[in-house]
């Protein structure tokens, strides 16, 4: 075994708004994520789960952001301060972060840990852009913000927000992979930003191998290595039902395989996360299962 991976469970669910996303990472680690990886021939370590205190022991409004709305703002800033750490020491240690959740705004706690001491690239494999603000988001969810975070967008150059920002990350190593579904002032944003975004008909006009490998090279040139954030909903709902927000006409089985054939063969792989996995939605957690495919064969599980 030449490579080790690190897991690190954040079972929150305080940047959506459907409930069950916080059993995630149990429902992955259930469907036998240590075994798949270690049968792909990488060296697992479980670090656990975060400490995340339940949403119904916390005020939705506890803290508020300078402008607009974000619910849950001070939960997810603890989770994603706590995560960015350990993703870092992760890294220090000289193992790949695999972190699950939990809802999509804990990668704004993945990606400031793995941009922390290097220049990083990040594949955003996703139905939706993420690229909502406090004052553009119609929810006021965070799952819909953290690439926006990550990246300082709009509302989150406020100092207010240090804590949510990738150093590191630059947006012209960011590439969004597989939109289907954008609010307007978010379509927007990504058109005004540097970020590199691939939308379904991409796929549909040029096959997923050629969409992956150009963004494959958005993340990985000049870069330190990469950081690649799954959500599942990037896959059709009639592949992945249990997500909380399931958009037709995503990905099949097949690409989403080869899309993660080709992480691992670009030898990039820096950090990962696994994300909006839910449980009570799913059936008979085939959609952790499948997650625990993706996940492995990123990490190098081949067929011959």
């Amino acid at each position: 075994m030449t490579r080790r991976v690190r897991i690190i469970g954040a079972p929150t669910d305080y940047g959506a708004n459907r409930r069950g996303v916080d059993m995630g990472p149990s429902a992955i680690r259930y469907a036998g994520l240590a075994d798949e990886l270690e049968a792909a021939g990488v060296a697992c370590r479980d670090d656990g789960d975060l400490t995340v205190p339940r949403m119904e022991e916390r005020v939705p409004d506890a803290e508020v952001p300078p402008a607009g709305t974000a619910r849950f703002l001070r939960e997810t800033r603890e989770v994603c301060s706590a995560l960015a750490d350990r993703v870092a020491d992760s890294i220090d240690a000289g193992a790949v972060p695999l972190a699950l959740g939990g809802d999509h705004s804990i990668a704004i706690g993945s990606l400031s840990g793995s941009a922390r001491d290097a220049s990083v690239g990040a594949i955003w494999f996703d139905a939706h852009g993420d690229f909502n603000t406090p004052t553009t988001s119609p929810s006021g969810n965070v799952h819909g913000m953290p690439l926006a975070a990550a990246l300082g967008v709009g509302d989150f150059t406020a100092e207010a927000y240090d804590w949510a920002r990738a150093l590191g990350l630059d947006p012209a190593h960011v590439a969004l992979v597989g939109l289907r579904s954008l609010d307007d002032d978010e379509r927007d944003a990504i058109r005004d930003s540097a970020v590199t975004a691939y939308t379904m008909s991409d796929i549909d006009q040029r096959g997923i191998a050629a969409v992956v490998d150009d963004a494959l090279d958005v993340a990985t040139d000049g870069t330190d290595g990469m950081h690649v954030s799954l959500d599942l909903d990037w896959l059709d709902p009639t592949v992945a039902p249990g997500v909380g927000t399931p958009v037709r006409g995503g990905v099949t089985y097949r690409e989403a395989h080869l899309a993660m054939e080709a992480v691992a063969r670009s030898g990039s792989l820096r950090s990962m996360e696994l994300v909006e996995v839910n449980p009570v939605l799913d059936e008979h957690n085939e959609t952790a299962a499948l997650a625990v495919e993706l996940a492995a064969s990123a990490f190098g599980k081949r067929v011959l």
